[in-house]
């Protein structure tokens, strides 16, 4: 008996340990990639690519031009574009294809939602050692274009495809969120304009743009509507407000922070200005620049992708002509808490490599998605709107220095759309990124969800005290699933999806050994009652 208990116990003991060592739950996709001796360039392969481009014809043209100059390098591998308007709808797609084993070999993406990716069975190529091999890695031998070489990325923006340690993503463009001020409204409100601007000084400004004369229109435009501060993404000013003011929001591990009483301060002092109508939001109001373009507001705040559709000048417009208002345009950073002490967000797309059965697509998908950040492709790419190379290769080229330095000059070099890239480029190590993690994509939307729904409550004139905080914490929290499980110092933990097939087996396994178990000592316990009931019997025989 001693020695089956034993027994049972060291397979238990073993199956916890190779539970343990195949990853109970986490990351399924750093199996590792083996990488082939040599490209077989007699075969031919092709290369799905899934990638988004704004509606923006010219990024059309550039994608369909790297493809074209790639594959007249390699003539056995054919890319397949496909071209999506939002990078939503790529990652849906992707989440589908996972599970019928058909998602593309590259696609452009980012961290947060390649860490959901991971959750399926080793379905991103861990890039690590593919960048490092000297014959195809970056800037490798064997590589048939001048690609850059590891140091020559931007190390910040690198460091952003890491999951859990591991490099999944590439980084393809990067873009920061930039303040398009009205400069000519600001001084006749009677104020100059910093470099840096503060939340307390956008706050002030946008309360001051409020005046009407006794028409009913407002003095500062003469017009009846004044929407002195938009935030286009409420994620993103959450997420940085956090930043400065050294707030929770999540850690690495994924442990949600969130629902704390620095983001409730927050949400009053937006409550507060919303209700003087000084503070909207794009979801609520509509999209920045057209306020901005028409002299409808003061303050913008958008990525500097979107560059090209901010100012007067801006050649890319949804408003009619007639309804453009002449104003001074500048390009400020995000407002902040402490202008010592700037924050602003990182962002932009990567590159994510899926793995395929046949290592040499694999390989194929890889080389292509090096070449897209070759300085040919980054130079052209940046040059649409406001987003800057992601190589210090393509940074310092000289046609790269070039173009900025022709600022003004035409359409092609529009002042606000070079100063986005600009500041970017002068702020760089005052960027920063959230932790990644499954599930940090849904606390990214709770966190402008908060911002959403207590700007629509004062506008909907609803009683907004700290009972509707409290309210409001629980329904973010289960609108995301972020009320999942505990976490440290209270806050919720991130929904990590399902258990992986190791850890199913694992509890199936020990399941199955504690019925042995049970089994064993049942009939145990019959042997011996039924050895009792007989040596009973006898006694009575005898007796």
């Amino acid at each position: 008996m001693k020695r089956f208990t034993r027994g049972v116990a060291l397979t238990l003991s073993l199956l916890l340990i190779l539970a343990l060592l195949s990853g109970c739950h986490g990351y399924k996709g750093a199996a590792g990639f083996v990488i082939p001796e040599t490209f077989d360039d007699t075969k031919d392969y092709t290369v799905a690519f899934w990638a988004k481009n704004d509606t923006n014809k010219t990024q059309v043209r550039i994608y369909e031009k790297a493809v074209a100059d790639f594959e007249a390098l390699y003539p056995n591998i054919n890319v397949e574009l496909r071209l999506y308007t939002d990078y939503g709808k790529i990652y849906n797609d992707v989440i589908t294809n996972i599970a019928t084993g058909t998602t593309p070999n590259v696609c452009i993406t980012y961290p947060d939602h390649i860490a959901t990716y991971l959750n399926g069975e080793n379905v991103v190529t861990p890039l690590d050692g593919l960048m490092a091999d000297e014959r195809y890695g970056l800037g490798g031998s064997e590589v048939r274009f001048d690609s850059p070489a590891a140091d020559e990325i931007v190390p910040q923006f690198l460091n952003e495809g890491k999951i859990g340690g591991v490099q999944y993503a590439l980084p393809f463009m990067r873009s920061t969120e930039a303040c398009y001020v009205n400069r000519t409204y600001v001084e006749k409100l009677g104020y100059d304009l910093p470099d840096v601007l503060t939340w307390d000084y956008v706050w002030e400004v946008s309360e001051a743009a409020m005046q009407k004369d006794a028409a009913g229109n407002y003095l500062v435009n003469g017009q009846k509507v004044m929407l002195p501060f938009i935030y286009k993404s409420t994620d993103n000013m959450m997420i940085q407000l956090l930043k400065q003011t050294g707030s929770d929001y999540s850690t690495d591990r994924g442990d949600i922070l969130l629902f704390n009483d620095d983001v409730k301060n927050i949400l009053k002092t937006v409550a507060e200005h919303v209700a003087h109508g000084a503070f909207s939001t794009f979801k609520i109001s509509g999209y920045p620049g057209n306020f901005l373009n028409k002299g409808q507001c003061i303050f913008a705040v958008d990525s500097t992708a979107g560059a090209t559709w901010m100012g007067t000048d801006a050649h890319n417009q949804d408003v009619s002509a007639d309804s453009i208002v002449k104003f001074e345009t500048e390009v400020r950073p995000v407002p902040q808490a402490d202008p010592e002490h700037p924050w602003m967000i990182s962002q932009g797309p990567s590159l994510c490599v899926f793995n395929k059965e046949d290592p040499q697509e694999v390989l194929a998908a890889w080389l292509f998605a090096q070449y897209l950040i070759s300085d040919d492709v980054q130079i052209a790419y940046s040059e649409t709107e406001g987003y800057v190379p992601v190589t210090s290769k393509a940074q310092n080229d000289p046609a790269y220095l070039q173009y900025l330095a022709d600022i003004g000059k035409d359409a092609d070099h529009y002042d606000v759309k070079i100063k986005a890239a600009q500041l970017l480029m002068a702020n760089t190590e005052h960027t920063f990124v959230t932790p990644v993690f499954s599930g940090s994509a849904s606390l990214r939307d709770a966190a402008g969800q908060l911002i959403e729904n207590t700007a629509k409550s004062v506008r909907r004139k609803e009683t907004v005290d700290d009972a509707y905080y409290e309210k409001l914490f629980a329904d973010v929290k289960a609108m995301y699933r972020l009320d999942s499980g505990g976490a440290l110092n209270g806050g919720a933990k991130a929904d990590l999806g399902p258990l992986p097939s190791t850890a199913k087996a694992l509890l199936g396994g020990i399941g199955a050994a504690w019925l042995v178990i049970g089994g064993y000592y049942a009939v145990v316990w019959s042997r011996k009652r039924r050895k009792k009931y007989d040596n009973f019997e006898i006694n009575l025989d005898l007796s």
